[in-house]
């Protein structure tokens, strides 16, 4: 029997979409910015001079790598939301 999706499958799907749109935006403008400072003077210099230099994360973790992790929560979630739909079938 075809029932429509739960509300909970729906939000996890949600989730993952953003999730996923957001990080391969983030991961597309780590691999066209220009390389990263390896220093954390450097960041705070970068901060200074130019104005379109801003951080979405922690400098430990680049722009790119957070892309990655977040595309990557947004693929586990769309599987936890496939395998909730299935289980409810």
């Amino acid at each position: 029997m075809n029932r429509p999706a739960p509300r909970r499958t729906s939000i996890l799907y949600t989730i993952s979409a953003t999730c996923a749109t957001i990080g391969v935006l983030l991961w597309v403008r780590g691999q066209t910015s220009a390389p990263h400072p390896r220093i954390y003077r450097d960041y705070l210099a970068a901060d200074f001079y130019t104005p379109s230099a801003w951080r979405v994360w922690s400098p430990a973790v680049p722009e790119d790598r957070l892309g990655l992790y977040l595309l990557a929560v947004g693929v586990v979630l769309a599987v936890a939301a496939r395998l909730v739909s299935i289980g409810r079938d």
